[in-house]
């Protein structure tokens, strides 16, 4: 029976733990906070990522690492895999916890971004502004995720508030994009080099965090075949095993690489239903080696994303093919506590539902431009 070692305790490895039990799988967690709510389905050693004695112990109970957030330690990173097998490997790693590194990857394999420059002193942000332009996002450029890190430049009078807020460590400054949709390709590829996506999704974000999902995303025959071949690109650029999302901004029906997220995501947790074989499963597949699974929807699915604390389960679960997680955390504002998915024949009947549970959840605002894509 092989055990595979996770960094970090969140919900990514708790549904990864939870998609390996049926292939007999193994699971150590490796997370600081006791509390960590994959210790509610996988054996947890409590350490810091840079505790190299509970890493040593670690790697010597467990045939394979992985991660389900981006930003463990580079060095955490790469001592591991002088003791174990690591998937994915460091360098990719590296390259999305670097928003400058990742838009210039995507600037050389021919993918277009918004935009950027480089900002590292408060001189810096005149000439970025300079080349970029207003508005404009100024962002750390590591460590931010769910809108973090972030400051939104509007005029000249922003520069010095905005420096003040986040001056100090690596910035990117980027051009602040009108975008028509925002979309992410879920893909997975095999120790071998086989390479296989999950279809285009369309997302809706509030306050930076993930709101909803929609797939397969509608009217996006002309964008799908561009956007499979840019997570291909990243995948083969990076030697990357396991499953990874590149999120992507639609403007004037062109394709802008956004940024990519070296884990399984939260746009892709539609999968676990609304496929035969879920993002989780097929990143453990990834990186034991096993082979990978089949990636086609089965009709259509909508992801709410539950932020803060989870409403009642009820109107969910009373529709059928409606499914219910509770990742088993704490109330608190912006965090990610729980999600459901409904799943559809087709979009018409996916209309209907939709327009059910939101109503009885009140979630009606939520779920509007969610029902007009639908309806396109």
């Amino acid at each position: 029976m092989s055990t595979v070692g996770i960094l970090g305790g969140g919900q990514l490895a708790r549904m990864l733990a939870l998609a390996g039990a049926p292939l007999g799988l193994q699971f150590l967690v490796v997370d600081n906070e006791p509390s960590a709510c994959a210790s509610q389905v996988a054996p947890l050693l409590r350490a810091d990522y840079r505790d190299f004695v509970a890493l040593e112990e670690f790697a010597k109970r467990i045939d394979v690492a992985t991660f389900d957030f981006e930003n463990v330690p580079a060095e955490t990173a790469q001592w591991l895999t002088e003791h174990t097998r690591v998937f994915p490997n460091p360098r990719a790693l590296a390259v999305a916890q670097d928003r400058l590194e990742e838009k210039t990857l995507f600037h050389s394999l021919g993918l277009e971004t918004p935009a950027f420059a480089a900002v590292d002193s408060r001189i810096d942000i005149e000439t970025a502004v300079a080349k970029v332009g207003f508005p404009a996002v100024l962002k750390t450029r590591r460590l931010g995720y769910d809108g973090k890190g972030q400051y939104r430049l509007r005029s000249a009078a922003d520069l010095d508030p905005a420096w003040a807020a986040l001056g100090g460590v690596p910035l990117i400054l980027e051009a602040w994009i009108a975008f028509e949709r925002e979309v992410s390709v879920i893909a997975v590829r095999a120790q071998d080099g086989e390479f296989r996506t999950y279809p285009l999704t369309q997302n809706w974000h509030a306050d930076g965090i993930l709101s909803m999902s929609l797939a397969p995303a509608p009217q996006v025959e002309n964008l799908s075949a561009s956007a499979f071949a840019h997570a291909r690109a990243v995948a083969e650029k990076l030697d990357y095993v396991g499953v990874f999302a590149l999120e992507l901004f639609v403007v004037d029906g062109k394709l802008l690489g956004n940024e990519m997220a070296p884990r399984v995501h939260n746009s892709g947790h539609w999968t676990i239903e609304g496929t035969a074989c879920s993002q989780f499963e097929n990143h453990v597949r990834a990186v034991l080696g096993l082979p990978l699974g089949d990636t086609t929807a089965i009709g259509s699915s909508v992801m709410f994303n539950w932020i803060g604390s989870l409403p009642d389960a009820r109107p969910v679960l009373a529709e059928s093919r409606a499914h219910w997680h509770d990742y088993g955390k704490t109330s608190r504002a912006g965090r990610k506590v729980g999600h459901a998915t409904l799943c559809a024949a087709d979009n018409i009947e996916m209309s209907r539902r939709l327009a059910r549970v939101a109503r009885a959840l009140d979630r009606e605002a939520q779920a509007a431009p969610v029902l007009e894509a639908l309806q396109r």
